[in-house]
């Protein structure tokens, strides 16, 4: 924490003495590791919490929610950055190249260390769940066209890299052709246009990571899994004694969690806690956190015979079976009116 704190005041100060707003843009990337500390305190927390009854599931989606709201903040940042960055357009100031080149070289071995040595399980399956970013797709395109010439290289090159890391060596490379171009060619453009960039790139690799987050607030069911919950419902559904399913709903509970209820109605003379255990059998592998309801089919058995109340019978069923016969008995009274 005071690591990270120091290279952000560092960056932030380079940016209100020398004017520097790619180093502004690159302290963005340095916040994120910041609340990423934070994120691996709260999964600490998180993960001695006990369900309760006002959170029966837990607090896992805090983490979901915190990942989120870091990932907001660094496409905030960003936006700011921009703002700035036209302002600068419009009015140019002078730029000094002093803290440039050292800010880049802590940022960039501070970040590589926090993503790097720090366990980050929630972060780690969101960036694994989530679409491709746009510099992760450019440089997959890139990989393919190198490992076509040198297939020697498609062991290191293909496998898909971690965008938060490739988004930091993309940064720095951008800052060292800033610093290049400053020195060499006396552009004092370079750290607008080197800003602009750098905030591109940090809105368009956290957007991805962020529309995930949303849609596991959301409670969506993962688009990746909707194939393997219908063939196992099928196979379910062929269980002797299952007559049908309803009311499935399947949501992501957290990253990695999936939680689900289903109500299943069988045949009268069905075991049920046989037919609940094939169920919970078949669908445990995909859905950890699963409810199951079973019913029988009461319905078809006071239509097929007169209706006599067993002792043994608890007084729900009991009022249900004997709504069913009043309203058959209605039924009959009315076709002969």
């Amino acid at each position: 924490w005071l690591g990270t704190s120091f290279v952000a005041l560092y960056s932030h100060t380079g940016v209100d003495l020398l004017g520097v707003l790619a180093l502004g843009a690159f302290t963005q990337l340095t916040l994120f590791d910041l609340l990423c500390l934070g994120n691996c305190l709260l999964g600490m927390w998180v993960s001695q919490q006990k369900p309760g009854p006002t959170y029966s599931f837990g607090y896992r989606r805090w983490e979901v929610l915190a990942i989120l709201a870091s990932t907001i903040l660094s496409q905030l940042g960003s936006f700011l950055v921009l703002k700035e960055s036209i302002e600068r357009l419009l009015e140019p100031s002078t730029v000094h190249t002093g803290r440039l080149l050292p800010g880049m070289v802590v940022g960039l071995c501070w970040h590589l260390l926090v993503q790097l040595t720090v366990k980050q399980p929630s972060l780690s399956s969101v960036l694994q769940a989530s679409s491709s970013s746009w510099l992760q797709e450019h440089l997959s395109d890139i990989s393919h066209s190198v490992c076509s010439v040198v297939p020697g290289l498609s062991g290191l090159l293909l496998p898909r890299l971690n965008p938060i890391l490739l988004l930091g060596w993309a940064e720095a490379c951008l800052l060292l052709l800033c610093h290049t171009l400053m020195l060499s060619y006396d552009w004092a453009q370079a750290d607008t246009v080197t800003a602009v960039l750098l905030a591109i790139m940090c809105c368009a690799t956290m957007l991805p990571v962020s529309i995930h987050c949303a849609f596991v607030l959301l409670q969506t069911t993962p688009g990746h899994l909707l194939g393997q919950l219908d063939k196992c419902l099928r196979e379910a559904s062929t269980l002797d004694g299952v007559l049908e399913f309803r009311h499935e709903l399947f949501w992501t509970l957290s990253f990695g969690t999936l939680a689900g209820s289903v109500h299943v109605r069988v045949r009268r003379d069905a075991n049920e806690q046989l037919v609940l255990a094939h169920i919970v059998d078949r669908l445990s592998g995909l859905v950890s956190e699963l409810t199951v309801q079973v019913f029988k089919d009461e319905w078809a058995w006071s239509r097929a015979a007169p209706f006599h109340p067993a002792r043994d019978q608890s007084p729900s069923q009991e009022r249900r079976e004997s709504y069913g016969s009043q309203s058959a008995l209605h039924l009959s009274g009315l076709a002969k009116a």
